[in-house]
């Protein structure tokens, strides 16, 4: 007989910790009355008929696209992190993000390509995007978006080495300032074998680059 394990359910600890951070998350408070301030400030009249349930309209819809902070990597992984002697690259490409700009808030939208060399270890495929998404739902900067999901891949899974390319477009930069309609960021983040094994990094951005680019 299968001894038993005293492991939790997998998603005990996570539901756990959600609660938690739930009841702690100054999100609580509404944004409403701030919002209601700026569109005066603007010149608006806060009270016109299309403009009357914009400030509870802004509330939720920005709780919502910032919705990473109320969550962790843990609790997007949820124990599935699987024993298996799969020795090659896993990559997941074109990964749809959208994120919003710390420096304007404005979004910033592209893909991401996410690879790994499992080290003993493999994750479920679904929890790539949903840890590129985790960190893309929250103010950013891409640079550092790019870090975190590289980072975070690392942590949970321990592999031989992780790599991360992000592509986006910009709309504080498309809509404002340089007003470029074409200009795309690209940013890296190379971990491990990904980082130290020339092979294994030109085998991840020949993949990467494989795909379907923005257009």
């Amino acid at each position: 007989m299968a001894k038993a394990s005293a492991r939790k359910p997998p998603d005990e600890e996570p539901v756990n910790l959600r609660a938690r951070r739930a009841a702690a998350d100054p999100r609580r408070e509404s944004i409403a009355p701030l919002v209601h301030d700026m569109l005066r400030a603007l010149g608006e009249d806060p009270q016109r008929e299309g403009l009357r349930a914009t400030p509870r309209r802004v509330d939720q819809s920005l709780k919502w696209l910032t919705r990473g902070y109320t969550t962790c990597v843990e609790d997007v992984v949820a124990g599935a992190v699987f024993d298996e002697r799969h020795e090659s690259m896993v990559v997941v490409r074109d990964i749809e993000l959208y994120s919003l700009c710390e420096h304007h808030l404005l979004p910033f939208f592209g893909k991401a390509h996410v690879a790994y060399l499992p080290n003993g270890k493999i994750i479920g495929l679904s929890k790539l995007p949903r840890i590129v998404d985790m960190y893309a739902r929250r103010l950013q900067v891409q640079e550092r978006m790019t870090d975190e999901i590289a980072d975070a891949i690392m942590r949970v899974l321990d592999p031989l080495g992780v790599g991360v390319v992000i592509e986006a477009y910009h709309l504080c930069m498309m809509m404002r300032g340089v007003e470029k309609q074409n200009s795309k960021t690209i940013t890296s983040a190379l971990r491990g074998a990904f980082r130290d094994d020339s092979k294994t990094r030109d085998e991840f951005l020949r993949l990467a680059h494989g795909g379907h680019w923005l257009e």
